[in-house]
């Protein structure tokens, strides 16, 4: 049986776009098979040097999606590439 595709969320708890783009995942994930996985950038000081100013960022294994706000059509023809 075939593990289902892990996408991280680096998100704030204090960010209302980080809590938009986790709502609009979490119905995606229903709908594409996906688990999302969400992360606090502030939690980790590398994640957070990197990251800072581009929270809240879509990760597959490293390679960033999308940051800001979600790309539903990327995300959907990404998810369709590696699936």
């Amino acid at each position: 049986m075939k593990q289902a595709t892990r996408l991280t969320l680096l998100s704030r708890h204090y960010c209302h776009l980080c809590q938009d783009m986790e709502e609009a995942l979490g119905a995606l994930a229903k709908e594409c098979g996906f688990v999302l996985e969400v992360l606090d950038v502030d939690a980790d000081a590398a994640l957070e040097k990197r990251y800072d100013e581009l929270v809240p960022v879509l990760l597959h294994e490293g390679h960033e999606l999308c940051h800001h706000f979600l790309d539903v059509g990327k995300v959907r023809d990404y998810l369709s590439k590696i699936g």
